[in-house]
């Protein structure tokens, strides 16, 4: 076949199961391994794309399964750059058992593979192809976890702020009761002065009362963010909470799609929105990121630091990347920031390629 042929000719799924650089302390016992998705798109004309998810809470399998059933059929035969018109079609086609969760992963995965492959053909890395500019792009330094202690946490922020980032993110709630977590707080911001930014992140921990007593707190020491106070279904606490504090409330990291996020664009007290690349894929954040602007909201994405550089250089609002190094072994050639700061690469497609040891040692039958 020619290398212009763009019919999709094969899609192949990988599941991996590996232990981690650092890993996270959500709890002082977490210890699943990290799990990973690898979707491969080849077309006819012998160009792949590549798409991942990593799963953090169990699901690979079913995941796996969904895209086998109810993804595939799709995608194969079809022209690789068909990326938002496949969205819709998966969209359509699994509504009835979809609309979030398994089925929305599951094209996420091919969505951004079908973007890479894109890319590469159009001989652009993403970003471009986007209409972007390789723009500095600050990062913050996340993983401050609340299972390393009020000590560990402060310990991993200050090594953050010697390589160069100007904010942190630190958790609270779920192991701790509201004074242990102001007290840690206050330890933060003694540690490291005035001038680094001090995210916390609740994980949806609280209830919208306890968030506004508690944030009051926060208040008094200068955080800038409190990330997810309670259930993302809870839209009214969200604003009950956003009206009585003066600092910001961001969410978003566990809406799925545009719609989800509905009640954030009608009533926008939510000044920075934080979307994740798995439920929706590139294409729904992209859509995302454009409501937000005309909402007066930023961006500042769920982890995948190294997909996520390519969207924040190519959207009018970016705000800030997470940074975490989960994945960082896992390259040939890692996205790394620089100081804090994160700077997309001209290489095609999003310019991500496993190490073919790291596949073959990982990888699941």
């Amino acid at each position: 076949m020619p290398a212009t042929d763009r019919r999709i000719a094969d899609i192949r799924v990988h599941k991996l199961r590996a232990p981690w650089i650092d890993p996270p302390r959500w709890s002082p016992s977490y210890s699943r391994l990290r799990e990973l998705i690898v979707v491969e798109v080849e077309t006819a004309g012998g160009v792949v794309g590549m798409g991942y998810l990593q799963i953090l809470n169990g699901g690979l399998e079913t995941i796996a399964a969904c895209i086998e059933e109810l993804v595939k059929p799709h995608a194969l035969g079809r022209d690789v750059t068909e990326v938002e018109a496949l969205w819709e079609e998966l969209w359509r086609a699994n509504y009835w058992i979809g609309r979030m969760g398994i089925t929305v992963m599951a094209q996420s995965a091919l969505d951004i593979a079908l973007w890479d492959a894109t890319a590469k053909l159009a001989g652009l890395p993403l970003f471009r192809l986007w209409g972007g500019s390789a723009k500095r792009l600050e990062a913050y330094g996340s993983g401050c976890w609340r299972g390393l202690g009020g000590d560990g946490m402060v310990d991993k922020a200050k090594r953050y702020v010697e390589r160069g980032f100007k904010a942190i993110k630190m958790q609270a709630g779920h192991l701790y009761d509201d004074r242990t977590d102001i007290a840690h707080v206050a330890a933060m911001r003694t540690a490291l002065g005035e001038g680094t930014e001090i995210c916390i992140d609740v994980n949806m921990g609280w209830t919208a009362d306890q968030a506004i007593a508690v944030g009051r707190r926060f208040q008094d020491h200068g955080v800038y963010w409190l990330e997810e106070p309670v259930d993302c279904e809870d839209t009214a606490g969200y604003f009950r909470i956003a009206d009585a504090l003066d600092l910001r409330v961001v969410g978003g990291e566990t809406h799925f799609t545009r719609y989800d996020l509905r009640p954030f664009f009608a009533h926008p007290k939510i000044p920075i929105l934080q979307p994740d690349v798995m439920r929706g894929g590139f294409t729904e954040l992209r859509r995302i990121a454009a409501m937000a602007q005309t909402s007066g909201m930023r961006i500042a994405p769920h982890l995948f630091p190294e997909l996520m550089v390519h969207l924040m250089a190519a959207i009018a609002n970016p705000h800030w990347i997470e940074y975490v190094d989960w994945m960082e072994d896992a390259w040939v050639e890692p996205i790394l920031p620089q100081a804090g700061v994160y700077t997309p690469p001209e290489r095609p497609g999003h310019g991500l390629v496993f190490k073919p040891d790291f596949l073959s040692e990982h990888k699941l039958s």
